[in-house]
């Protein structure tokens, strides 16, 4: 018998102080936060307020321009020297003329972007995957060869090929009229052709990430390559795909110069190419109206950023094998 009643626990008491305070694990943490407490403001800055400092410098700096473009959205004065004063005026002026113009069709163009973004994307994403795939786990030959050529095509930007482009499509228009000048299909196929560099390039590296054992494991099962590469490699490399098809639709989104020379209708153009047009003529300039289509544009952009965001952080923590 201990004496102690029944029912009851025995604890053991937290260790104390050298002077039977308070424990030694509280005491040194009650130390440092009085000699975080007395720190003098110079030594802080030093350490870790300047980086405060130059944060928001940096914040303030980016996101400036956005807001003068929306108080511009909101300020149906015509003019962008009229919007010097950030919101000093709100209205919905330039977003009723926006869709209220026949002669330029926001909301066709919108769509435009949409379908050319959307398909251009996943175009790319599932033929980059591909050929990533192929370079990864096969061995052929022309292997080097053909990875090497996919880097020394990023040097030369796709804008250099305006020219050939414009004369290739209008060849094709005589033959084909559905890809040649003026089709959205031509303009995605030329897409298809300048993006699989990169994007191949860029996924053929996280492919190499992939342990071969889960492909070596599959193929004693019975597997084959399109059984692994849909079942096995696409689930675990969600994160790369999400990356290629965001910065794919973005970079499309925004894309003027081969949109402006391919799409000649402006029933057919996107909205890069037809805002320009409010901007274009130096006598008939309508910033306002400018700046409420782009910041509608930017609404897919950001929409999208946040919804794959989710599946780029949980990517890069799944991938497990279940037995």
């Amino acid at each position: 018998m201990n004496g102690s009643a029944p029912g009851t626990v025995a604890t053991t008491p937290a260790p104390s102080g050298p002077d039977g305070g308070a424990p030694a694990g509280t005491a040194d943490v009650d130390r440092l936060r009085a000699l975080q407490r007395r720190r003098p403001f110079g030594v802080w800055f030093k350490d870790k307020g300047w980086r405060h400092l130059v944060g928001i410098a940096v914040t303030l700096f980016a996101i400036f321009p956005l807001l003068y473009v929306l108080s511009a959205a909101f300020n149906s004065t015509g003019t962008l020297v009229g919007s010097n004063a950030l919101f000093s005026r709100i209205d919905l002026g330039n977003f009723t003329e926006l869709f209220n113009n026949p002669s330029r069709p926001y909301a066709r163009w919108f769509v435009n972007t949409m379908v050319v973004g959307v398909v251009t994307s996943a175009a790319t994403v599932f033929l980059g995957a591909m050929a990533a795939y192929a370079f990864s786990r096969m061995r052929f030959k022309g292997r080097r060869i053909g990875l090497l050529s996919l880097l020394l095509l990023q040097m030369f930007p796709q804008l250099l090929a305006v020219v050939a482009i414009f004369l290739l499509l209008s060849g094709i228009s005589e033959v084909i009229p559905a890809l040649g000048l003026g089709s959205q299909l031509g303009l995605i196929m030329v897409y298809l052709g300048g993006a699989l560099g990169v994007n191949t390039y860029l996924m053929y590296g996280f492919f190499n990430t992939v342990p071969q054992s889960l492909d070596e494991a599959a193929k004693i099962d019975g597997a084959s390559h399109t059984q692994i590469f849909f079942g096995i490699i696409m689930r675990l490399v969600t994160p790369i795909l999400a990356v290629v098809g965001l910065l794919s639709f973005i970079a499309i989104s925004g894309e003027f110069v081969i949109a402006s020379v391919v799409l000649t209708d402006p029933e057919s153009q996107t909205l890069a190419v037809g805002l320009y047009s409010f901007v274009a003529q130096q006598r008939s300039e309508n910033w306002g109206v400018f700046a409420a289509g782009a910041v509608l544009a930017a609404v897919p952009v950001m929409a999208l950023f946040l919804y794959l965001q989710r599946y780029i952080v949980s990517g890069l923590t799944q991938g497990s094998v279940k037995g």
